[in-house]
């Protein structure tokens, strides 16, 4: 594949015919329907059909076509078994990889950024691609001392493609919606494209990086490979090796599964508490598990990758979330709503039945309930369609919740992990990590009490 601007004619064709090939299937649809077939039925065929193109469409491409692809394949779980089932091979292949960048490109990047004499730089370095994502691609290699390291290059044009894509997918995002029910497809976009500048400066993602491998030094559990080298379009970082969670999704024992769920759960959480910084990327192409753990060689940790896209919370997650988790849970009807007021989740022209809103919000929080949770694909369907079906109750209140800016982005990568563990059909201890790391979770008396019997 070429440089990214020399193809944008191309891509904007290609993006440009998703709705012409929506419109047309659902011309199809009604006279499928005129011909006695069911509405069920019709909209399933409708739905598989849709997916098919969207998802062919967005693995040939990079730039912010396979952002969004990324971000929308952390929600297959949501999708109908007959949906999801065929596609789910085309999905994990987004998670990972992305037609490469010829050599002599890549070779341009490194000379412009490091210097004409960049081969110096490395002991060895591979031409091949170890793996490649939406905005750059990572070449194996060993640094002058002797590290191996993973060398990011980004795509020339990339921030262009990336823009462009966006505002095409924006024009059609209510065409989206039924791919993922339950959820509203157009400000995921919108925060997608707000996120651009952010992620395709490699300093920024230097600084969250090594942020995190040095809170995460020798941590038992988590393992973050520290920056080595970074310049403008180049990130050198410590090679890691270890299973991708996309293989443990589709080949993982029970032990794998249950593990690297229990750990990303502990990275969503314990990450804001101790770097400030929420790691807002979670697709399972970014985590890995390696051997190693506090058992031994036979136990696992998580290796986490890709920092370019972060949210900044300074004192970790907010505590209004851990109130408002503990309250649901304790049934304080009154004070959930009270607090969901204050914080901007209902609007002060709404005026809404308490009892209603504890209603809609218990079974989403089922997994904080019980002392481990076994999270499925059949259960977020579950939740997908009580909330997406128009004649529910929960899709009614849902229509008059509003979800604040500075919730935005901690509420996609909430959803993202809970995809993430559906699909790997992990048995997690949430609760455990919400006593441990969120803020607001566990009384203040009761921490109180804690330190006293501490000291």
């Amino acid at each position: 594949m070429s440089d990214l601007p020399r193809k944008a004619v191309t891509r904007t064709a290609k993006l440009a015919a998703l709705p012409l090939g929506f419109a047309g299937r659902a011309t199809w649809g009604l006279g499928k329907r005129i011909v006695g077939e069911s509405a069920e039925i019709v909209g399933r065929e409708l739905q598989q059909r849709t997916a098919e193109q969207l998802f062919k469409v967005l693995g040939e491409l990079k730039g912010g076509a396979m952002k969004f692809g990324q971000a929308l394949s952390v929600f297959e779980s949501a999708l109908p078994e007959e949906v999801a089932g065929p596609y789910r091979a085309a999905l994990t292949k987004l998670q990972d990889a992305a037609p490469p960048m010829p050599t002599r490109t890549v070779h341009s990047v490194l000379a412009q950024r490091l210097g004409e004499d960049w081969p110096d730089l490395f002991l060895e370095f591979d031409d091949k691609p170890a793996a490649a994502a939406s905005i750059g691609q990572v070449h194996r290699a060993v640094w002058h001392d002797g590290r191996e390291v993973a060398v990011k290059v980004q795509y020339p044009g990339a921030g262009e493609a990336l823009l462009s894509d966006l505002t095409q997918l924006s024009r059609f995002a209510r065409l989206l919606g039924p791919l993922i029910p339950g959820m509203d497809v157009k400000p995921l976009i919108s925060e997608l494209r707000d996120r651009v500048s952010e992620e395709l400066d490699y300093g920024l993602e230097a600084q969250a990086q090594q942020a995190h491998a040095e809170e995460f030094a020798g941590d038992p559990d988590v393992v973050v490979p520290a920056v080595v080298h970074q310049c403008e379009q180049v990130l050198v970082t410590e090679w890691i090796d270890g299973v991708p969670l996309s293989e443990v999704i589709s080949d993982g024992t029970r032990e794998q599964r249950d593990r690297a769920g229990q750990l990303l759960s502990r990275f969503l959480f314990s990450g804001p508490a101790r770097t400030g910084l929420l790691h807002a990327d979670p697709h399972p192409g970014n985590f890995r598990l390696l051997p190693g753990g506090p058992d031994g060689e036979d136990d696992w940790r998580l290796g986490v990758l890709d920092f370019g896209t972060v949210d900044r919370l300074a004192g970790g997650l907010p505590q209004p979330i851990g109130e408002s988790l503990r309250m649901t849970l304790a049934g304080e009807a009154d004070a959930v709503y009270e607090l969901l007021c204050t914080e901007g989740f209902v609007k002060e022209s709404i005026e809404l039945d308490p009892d209603a809103v504890l209603d809609y919000l218990l079974p989403i929080i089922e997994p904080a309930q019980a002392e481990e949770f076994t999270f499925t694909r059949g259960w977020m369907r579950s939740q997908a369609a009580r909330i997406a079906d128009p004649r529910s109750p929960a899709h009614q209140l849902g229509k008059q919740l509003n979800l604040p800016p500075a919730y935005l982005l901690i509420h996609r990568v909430t959803l993202s992990t809970i995809g993430v563990l559906c699909q790997l059909g992990a048995t997690v201890r949430l609760r455990d990590e919400l006593e441990e790391w969120l803020p607001g979770f566990v009384p203040e008396e009761d921490l109180a009490e804690e330190s006293v019997a501490e000291a």
